[in-house]
């Protein structure tokens, strides 16, 4: 067995280059070299960069050594673990994930429960096709004030919706997105979805007016999942059922008259309600789980399967095409939110892999397709309270980023993971954050509120143009933005 290293000036370590990025791969004649042993990632990342190794110029790189990143030098490393100067050791490179940086908040009058993006490189920036020019990237954000508003990169508002009194939610809006660059939808806790038609004068005014109220939940709406090609529409209600909806008024079916309404007031009072736009009823309605429904996503690769999630502690996958639950797996916690993150392979029958925010502050990482016995693939672990929203990374498919009621949001990388430990009851692999990113101070250099005090993160979303955008109890949108690299 080797002795552990010991000082020695000028010591090398030798070291192998692998990856799984197949247009970063070194000839195999390059993978094998000797390095300084106090080098840390910054200087291996120099080292791969260079002319005579990948010849990219400044591409920053992480190092994985057994799953974990590499955060010290590899003297240390090899300190830390026991090993000999004359250990190979076998580095992994991957792209960094860029530190975010507090760029910018929105003030709003009120809670910002959720919030979206309008950009080239978002699902919506697509699905408008043509229609979108590049450059008028747009921000959505649904506040408990019952009011959309539509922003601009610079933070004007460019519109805002109509209050209750004149075809707008009547209590507060819980969740909103963009369905293109001119239709977006929202709901609430009014335990209804409305569809908005969206037009803009110029780069500094537009309007938001309601096209389709749509009725069939008889708790609030909590989350909220659109898929503009289909003109489709998911929710999750605290009602327990998940519907399916259309956003084309002839394709929609007549709501419940019950529902509506006015339906259990006067006769008088029926005759003088105003209705400002279409009202429908939902494709399907499912009252598939015994407590709040939390939230329901669409599979991104097949857009008849969709998952939900929800506080009795359960996932379920659902067949859209025939409405009904094609398998359920049972978790250890109550789901309170839901994300779908694409994995490599071909064909449209690889299911992706599903990230579930818990009420227990972790989120757990799910095979839909495993068994009830081996559900876990991972779980991530470093929020002190509940994860209520997950984003992808627009990046890479091995990143996202959660929200919590602890004040923070929080950027993970699946590709460092460890084993668990026996506290954390030894089973299966955990990840932890690689960065944090805290609520900022508002313009009047207030101090910031400590985490989980007044601050909840309630709406977070990832984007590739504009960065990570939150919103929460400080009544503000933040954006968080990846600008060059921290050096060590």
């Amino acid at each position: 067995m080797d002795e552990p290293m010991a000082d020695a000036p000028g010591a090398q370590v030798r070291v192998t280059f692998t990856t799984t990025e197949a247009d970063l791969e070194l000839p195999e004649s390059k993978r094998q070299l000797l390095v300084p042993a106090d080098i840390r990632r910054y200087g291996l990342s120099r080292v791969l960069n260079s002319e005579s190794m990948l010849d990219t110029g400044s591409i920053p790189f992480d190092f994985l050594v057994n799953g974990s990143f590499l955060r010290t030098s590899l003297e240390d490393y090899l300190t830390a673990n026991g090993l000999s100067v004359e250990t190979n050791l076998s580095l992994q490179y991957v792209r960094s994930l860029i530190p975010p940086v507090y760029e910018a908040s929105f003030e709003h009058d009120d809670w910002v429960s959720a919030v979206d993006v309008l950009s080239a490189s978002s699902a919506s920036g697509r699905w408008s096709g043509d229609n979108f020019r590049r450059g008028q990237d747009r921000i959505l954000s649904a506040s408990y004030d019952g009011l959309l508003r539509i922003w601009n990169a610079s933070g004007q508002v460019i519109a805002t919706s109509p209050s209750g009194s004149h075809g707008g939610h009547t209590a507060s809006i819980k969740a909103a997105k963009f369905l293109s660059n001119t239709q977006l939808a929202s709901a609430g806790m009014d335990r209804t979805v409305r569809v908005w038609k969206h037009t803009e004068t110029d780069q500094f005014s537009g309007d938001l007016k309601p096209t389709l109220e749509l009725y069939g939940h008889t708790g609030s709406i909590d989350s909220l999942e659109v898929d503009g090609p289909s003109k489709r529409i998911l929710t999750a209600s605290a009602d327990g059922a998940i519907g399916l909806w259309s956003t084309s008024k002839t394709s929609a079916p007549e709501p419940d008259a019950s529902l509506l309404p006015g339906a259990h007031t006067s006769k008088r009072r029926k005759t003088t309600t105003s209705v400002t736009s279409a009202q429908r009823g939902p494709l399907s309605l499912l009252p598939i789980h015994s407590a709040p429904a939390s939230a329901a996503v669409f599979d991104p690769r097949d857009r008849t399967v969709a998952y939900s999630a929800s506080q009795d502690h359960t996932l379920r996958t659902i067949d859209l095409t025939t409405a009904t639950v094609v398998s359920t797996l049972t978790t250890s916690h109550p789901l309170l939110s839901l994300t779908a993150l694409s994995r490599s392979g071909s064909g449209s029958v690889t299911a992706p892999l599903l990230a579930a925010g818990t009420a227990a502050r972790h989120v757990t990482l799910i095979d839909p397709r495993a068994s009830a016995a081996t559900t876990s693939v991972m779980t991530l672990r470093g929020h002190t309270n509940k994860v209520v929203s997950l984003s992808p990374s627009p990046h890479n498919e091995y990143a996202l980023v959660t929200g919590s009621h602890d004040g923070t949001c929080r950027v993970w990388d699946l590709r460092s993971v460890r084993p668990a430990t026996q506290e954390e009851g030894g089973l299966g692999s955990v990840s932890e954050p690689v960065y944090v990113i805290e609520r900022e101070s508002n313009s009047s250099g207030k101090k910031r509120p400590v985490a989980g005090e007044g601050c909840k993160v309630f709406g977070v979303v990832w984007d590739g143009e504009l960065g990570i955008l939150s919103g929460g109890e400080d009544k503000k949108v933040q954006v968080n933005v990846g600008r060059g690299v921290v050096g060590e």
